[in-house]
């Protein structure tokens, strides 16, 4: 397992998601309104889209090409036209320096 420092804190407001690399993989950091940060694979599982280029709203991202959506904070898909979750990466804070674990 590598530990990747990303982002500052200050760079992902409340509400907001952000496209990052780490370890050569494409990942999208979330910070949901109540301030916890969370990391998936910046690819929908229904198509090769990057999840970074759609809409983050209540905990959920929705596909920019289908519309489908998943829990931020888990990957999970919550509706069609995915079938199966995306990836979740662990996330440290660490001081000010948001860290993504690949491995």
């Amino acid at each position: 397992m590598a530990e990747y420092p990303v982002l500052k804190l200050s760079e992902l407001g409340a509400g907001t998601m952000q496209a990052v690399s780490a370890g050569g993989r494409n990942i999208v950091l979330f910070r949901d309104d109540a301030g916890s940060v969370s990391a998936l694979e910046d690819r929908c599982s229904h198509a090769n889209v990057k999840l970074s280029r759609g809409k983050f709203e209540g905990g959920k991202v929705t596909c920019p090409a289908h519309g489908a959506q998943f829990e931020s904070c888990s990957g999970k898909q919550l509706c069609m036209p995915a079938v199966t979750p995306v990836k979740k990466y662990e996330v440290r804070v660490v001081g000010e320096d948001i860290v993504v674990v690949v491995g």
